[in-house]
């Protein structure tokens, strides 16, 4: 019995090892994921120059921020929006799941509000100062700028319909 017990145990225990070490072995790469694609995705994402007025969601660096929505350093303690239509901004992680859920959202929005509406997304991990700056805490956060006034930040992942009333109510008022 003690045999059988023990040759159960080695048993699991080489397959859990052989598991967990598939895929890594050199030479040889584990399919992608649902998830390992969507990272890669954000790699290969659209930058600033292409985007926003064609319907689709442009990246921000902090320096593409100051130029196209708010120069933080020029204005300190004001709000003063360079930008030339009300706009939608998506503070995200890679890593964030209710982010990654949200993100064909904001796409499908993008394109819905095409030529008024510029949609843009700023990776709070690569884009720390933007981050601190505006004290982004939770992720998903999502910033509505409307012409003129102040924007309002709307923290976690929503549903279109809840989307476009901030939309309605905010950002096209």
């Amino acid at each position: 019995m003690k045999r059988i017990l023990s040759f159960i145990i080695l048993s699991a225990a080489a397959a859990a090892i052989t598991a967990c070490s598939q895929g890594k072995r050199q030479g040889t790469a584990a399919a992608p994921t649902a998830e390992t694609q969507e990272v890669q995705e954000y790699k290969t994402a659209p930058t600033a120059d292409t985007g926003a007025a064609d319907g689709k969601v442009s990246y921000l660096t902090t320096a593409e921020f100051k130029k196209r929505v708010m120069d933080y350093d020029k204005h300190p303690g004001d709000w003063v929006f360079e930008g030339r239509r009300p706009a939608v901004i998506d503070f995200y992680a890679t890593w964030c799941r209710p982010c990654k859920m949200t993100a064909p959202v904001v796409e499908a929005l993008a394109k819905d509000y095409r030529g008024k509406i510029d949609f843009y997304k700023v990776d709070i991990d690569k884009e720390r100062e933007l981050a601190e700056t505006f004290g982004i805490q939770s992720i998903p956060t999502f910033l509505f700028i409307p012409m003129s006034g102040k924007p309002t930040a709307q923290t976690g992942a929503m549903q279109k319909a809840d989307f476009e009333a901030l939309i309605k109510s905010v950002v096209l008022k």
